[in-house]
């Protein structure tokens, strides 16, 4: 009897080796952090700073190789292996597909810094380019489209591709990342080092999560205190806290197909609303000029900017931001590559590769674009004082203080932070729901994990935010992400050579370009008539 069928109809387990070590460590960081807020943040900060100026040059390395090793799967020779049986039909259609990628892997991060990004790097342009020139304006709406771009999707296709096979080719009776690993890991020890793995994929989901809500907290209180004009507080922030808390408790708890996709079928919808608006009640033409420059100007520096270090004049724009955001990436990579994989069932290796970078990229591109626009059009008229404000009441002002500006202003303001609301509770319950998933021991790729483990992990996550938000400080933030992602780079390169050797084993024979040569009295034939 195999394995798939000896679980069969075995109600899945929580895997106390990997839940209790994971909750332990969550726990540890936690604590301090809401206890010792300030001594916790500066040795965070010392811990970022120590990584990115020694491995820059291994993140940027790291993410434009998943770049490459994607392109290689969609357009190489195992682009049509179908992730499923022959005649199996995708599980979701096109529509819920795109819709649970995008809010999943995004949600309301591309609110919190699509109006302020861009004016943060009008204050530190990169590439030496001049402080307030046009072509700091020009750049500094670019940037957005590289770091929430092409790299940042692809490190999310890659791992949902391996983890797809193991479900769906392998039929592998687990919904664990670290069973996709199987190819690249030895016999010898192999339960050993997949719990390792496990666990350090799970500190990676925290992490990369708790900087989502680190960020989204502060934004929906300050969207809350303009809206109400009441001072913001700490006390707003843990009532926003606790509101997601139950809200994608509740979801997570009634499961992926009632609870996950409605939300994320909102959130697309609301999206699309907020996109048009601003462009139709913004100033649309100059939104639009801007957008079609900065793709070119991505699109004509995308190896130079992706591969910047800045190692004479050590500026520290490469590591504040783009090595910042390749580590957020990849400390999300975990959650995001499991949850695309488990939504994937039915399509072929290129359908999800292209896919989740083509439409990925047009979700994110349209509304950073957009938004980023917008902000860089007060600035630069001076309807809006857009830098000052960040400078004097931080971003999470920026945000509110700029959809104030548009038309029907609190109106405005009030769908932004509507749409916020849906948009974190899609991310966060999805984010819950893999956790809980990594810690089942016998989960099936059609089953899902007990419900208490599910609403677990949504109140652990509010927990280390609400350590987050002690500190108050947005280099906390950063800090717990850059030293999340750490584990995840030798946890990609295992994913990588186990899809590969899976591949070779499977299908290398159907590929594999066969040897041409001419028979024994051809070859003499030859030799005679020369």
């Amino acid at each position: 009897m195999s394995d798939l069928q000896s679980i069969e109809n075995v109600e899945p387990e929580v895997d106390m080796a990997v839940f209790i070590p994971a909750v332990i460590i969550v726990l540890v960081c936690a604590i301090p952090l809401m206890i010792f807020p300030e001594s916790a943040s500066q040795l965070l900060g010392e811990g970022r700073k120590v990584i990115m100026s020694n491995f820059l040059w291994l993140y940027l390395s790291v993410a434009l190789g998943a770049f490459l090793f994607c392109m290689w799967l969609a357009f190489g020779p195992y682009g049509h292996v179908k992730l499923g049986a022959p005649d199996e039909l995708p599980e979701y259609s096109d529509t819920h597909w795109v819709a649970m990628m995008f809010t999943t892997a995004i949600g309301a991060s591309v609110i919190a810094w699509g109006f302020a990004e861009p004016i943060y790097y009008l204050q530190t342009p990169p590439m030496g380019i001049e402080v307030g020139s046009s072509k700091s304006f020009e750049w500094a709406h670019m940037y957005p489209l590289l770091h929430w771009g092409i790299v940042p999707w692809s490190i999310y296709a890659l791992p949902a591709v391996p983890i797809a096979y193991m479900l769906y080719v392998k039929r592998a009776p687990v919904l664990r990342i670290s069973s996709a690993c199987d190819g690249a890991l030895p016999v010898r020890g192999r339960n050993q080092i997949k719990t390792v793995i496990d666990i350090l994929i799970i500190l990676g989901i925290v992490g990369g999560v708790a900087t989502s809500l680190g960020l989204g907290v502060p934004l929906l209180s300050a969207m809350l205190s303009t809206l109400f004009e009441i001072p913001d507080s700490m006390v707003i922030k843990m009532s926003v806290l606790g509101l997601w808390t139950l809200l994608f408790g509740t979801s997570v708890y009634r499961g992926l197909k009632s609870g996950i996709k409605v939300l994320a079928d909102i959130n697309i919808v609301l999206a699309t609303i907020a996109i048009l608006f601003v462009l139709i009640a913004g100033p649309g033409v100059f939104i639009l000029d801007l957008t079609v420059n900065s793709i070119g100007l991505m699109f004509n520096n995308f190896i130079s900017t992706s591969t910047w270090t800045d190692p004479i004049n050590n500026g520290s724009f490469p590591e504040d931001w783009t090595g910042f955001y390749w580590a957020w990436w990849l400390a999300y990579t975990g959650m995001v590559g499991l949850f695309f994989g488990r939504i994937s069932r039915g399509r072929t290796i290129r359908q999800l590769v292209l896919g989740v970078i083509g439409w990925g990229c047009l979700g994110t591109w349209l509304f950073i674009a957009v938004m980023g626009g917008y902000s860089l059009y007060l600035e630069s008229t001076g309807t809006l004082a857009v830098k000052e404000i960040l400078s004097t009441q931080g971003m999470s002002f920026v945000n509110a203080l700029v959809i104030q500006s548009l038309p029907f202003g609190k109106f405005t303001l009030f769908i932004f932070t509507l749409l916020s609301i849906v948009f974190y509770a899609t991310t966060i319950d999805s984010s819950a729901y893999v956790l809980s998933s990594i810690c089942a021991k016998n989960l099936r790729s059609d089953a899902e994990p007990r419900r208490w483990s599910r609403v677990a992990w949504a109140v652990l996550l509010a927990l280390i935010t609400a350590g987050i938000l002690q500190s108050g400080a947005l280099d906390t933030v950063l800090s717990i992400t850059v030293l999340s992602s750490v584990p995840l780079i030798p946890i990609m390169i295992l994913l990588c050579i186990s899809l590969v050797r899976w591949l070779n084993q499977d299908f290398g024979h159907l590929v594999r370009p066969k040897e041409l040569s001419l028979k024994s009295q051809d070859l003499n034939s030859n030799n005679e008539s020369t």
